[in-house]
């Protein structure tokens, strides 16, 4: 059984994950921040019910949408099948979620279906593949909204954690580049559960993993990024994602966060920096500056998530996991966690996933 200081991390990455995606359920996808802030005021401070005509329509405050039904289907397989099952993950959304949803966006848990899903439903459904034969283009970030549970189960296990959440990825998203930085993303919060902070160092560590064999990237160069040496010979490609770079993101968002010459202010801001959009490339280097500055502070790093706009669900929800991660359950502000809906039920999950870290 893990120590509990990282069970208690990993708690509160998920913890982080599930709150995330609930605070953002209200305001999510505002594009126009004048519009935000005229329906929700200047900061948005907790749960909210979503307004008439927009997305979530009749969802009310503290409810999961869609992302986080899936994530709890995902966290129920991990803890049934004792890690990551092909097999059981895909039944359950066969006969969990497929049969409420219908192919078009407004429509299932949460009022909502993303493009990735709405896509493998209609391949499963109307289309009759196999899982084998499932996945789409969609560059966005619902394989990571789901696979961070793996991440969490297989903390110390990178080879295990990124053959899963590769596996678990392709089922959705066929892009070898979302691929790989959804990987990425694994691999970093497995770090943090783990104890290690999401700082200017983090990067090295993972490289550190890939010089191991640990994580399947391929990298020419030396420890530190230094060049090759002649006669050094190309390191094999197999099995292996084209670049480590998307393991050099963190480390690069963490420099900035800490640079006293780089001010975004607010830290919300981040989101017109790098972008509002869904796209994972917009996505991850918010959440990776919003962790890293707000380290410690759970509160400040995921309220900044959903207070910059746009699509605040996603960036909510992966800044919520690493912020959690960081700080443990026992840091997250017990409102967050009371006001959740059904609550009790997901701490439950959260614990049985983490007492099953090996």
């Amino acid at each position: 059984m893990p120590n509990e200081n990282l069970q208690d991390r990993a708690k509160g990455a998920i913890l982080g994950a599930f709150i995330g995606d609930a605070l953002a359920l209200g305001p999510h996808w505002y594009y126009n921040l004048d519009e935000l802030r005229r329906d929700y005021g200047d900061w948005i401070d907790g749960y909210t019910d979503p307004r008439p005509e927009r997305y979530h329509a009749g969802m009310k405050a503290g409810q999961l949408s869609q992302a986080g039904f899936i994530l709890n289907l995902m966290i129920r397989s991990l803890i049934k099948c004792n890690g990551y099952d092909k097999t059981d993950f895909c039944q359950r959304m066969d006969e969990t979620l497929f049969p409420l949803l219908d192919g078009t966006p407004v429509c299932g848990p949460g009022k909502y279906t993303s493009q990735s899903i709405r896509e493998v439903w209609r391949q499963r459904i109307q289309q009759n593949l196999s899982w084998e034969q499932t996945g789409s283009h969609a560059d966005t970030t619902e394989a990571i909204e789901r696979t961070l549970a793996i991440a969490v189960r297989y903390a110390l296990q990178p080879g295990l954690l990124a053959s899963a959440i590769t596996e678990n990825t392709l089922l959705t998203q066929s892009d070898e580049t979302v691929v790989s930085m959804t990987v990425a993303y694994g691999a970093v919060l497995s770090l943090l559960v783990q104890g290690h902070t999401l700082d200017t160092e983090l990067s090295n560590k993972l490289l550190k993993l890939v010089k191991n064999g640990k994580l399947p990237f391929h990298v020419v160069t030396r420890d530190n990024l230094q060049n090759p040496r002649p006669g050094d010979p190309d390191p094999p490609r197999a099995g292996r994602f084209a670049s480590p770079d998307a393991l050099l993101t963190p480390s690069y968002m963490a420099a900035a966060a800490a640079d006293p010459d780089i001010h975004i202010e607010p830290a919300w801001k981040v989101s017109m920096v790098y972008g509002m959009p869904c796209a994972i490339y917009h996505q991850l280097p918010a959440a990776y500056y919003l962790a890293a500055r707000f380290n410690n502070n759970f509160e400040s790093a995921v309220l900044h998530a959903v207070n910059g706009g746009g699509q605040n669900q996603a960036r909510a929800i992966l800044t919520g996991a690493l912020a959690g991660a960081q700080t443990g359950l026992s840091n997250i502000p017990w409102r967050f966690i009371h006001e959740l809906e059904q609550s009790t039920i997901l701490v439950k999950l959260a614990t049985d996933l983490a007492v099953a870290i090996e």
